[in-house]
């Protein structure tokens, strides 16, 4: 491991990435989003399941990052019992930008990609690995990526990565 820092990839080497692994993607631009209540008119214009995204760590310094259904409820206080950490609190800004290489609002699976170290284990909502296609912002909130859900696993699989899938309706939301 060199004491170099490494470039976070940008949107171009995400798609590049894509295409090299065959993974058909299809992105709408759009003004930045920051909220999951936000950019209902972008939801109508892309179909599938538009996500929410969190990066915690736990009290134990593992880092994590949940991929889930833009509407489902995540209860971060029993979260921690349903996939096997200590407890969970937001990761910090500087955190997420030295191990994602993205900031507050633009957190994505697609960020995986720069997690050159696997320092994050990636938990997946069953109820969006059930949908197809999903959506996720490309390193940015000012767009939305959609792939096939057959793809998104193309792409976790070309990182080495093994999701955690959880079902949250299972987990008690409300």
């Amino acid at each position: 491991m060199s004491d170099a820092p490494h470039r976070p990839a940008t949107r171009a080497d995400l798609f590049a990435f894509f295409d090299a692994h065959g993974i058909v993607h299809r992105t709408l631009e759009h003004p930045p989003v920051f909220r999951v209540e936000e950019g209902r008119e972008i939801k109508a214009a892309l179909p599938g399941g538009h996500t929410k995204n969190l990066f915690l760590k736990d009290a134990k310094g593992q880092l994590w990052l949940i991929s889930a259904l833009g509407d489902t409820v995540i209860d971060l206080k029993r979260l921690h019992k349903t996939i096997g950490s200590a407890r969970l609190s937001f990761g910090s800004a500087e955190l997420m930008q030295e191990v994602l290489g993205v900031t507050p609002g633009s957190v994505t699976a697609f960020a995986l990609i720069n997690d050159r170290e696997r320092r994050v284990r990636f938990v997946l909502d069953q109820a969006l690995l059930e949908t197809d296609p999903v959506n996720f912002h490309p390193l940015s909130n000012d767009a939305t990526t959609a792939v096939s859900r057959d793809d998104f696993l193309k792409f976790l699989a070309a990182l080495g990565i093994e999701p955690l899938v959880v079902n949250f309706t299972q987990v008690g939301g409300e």
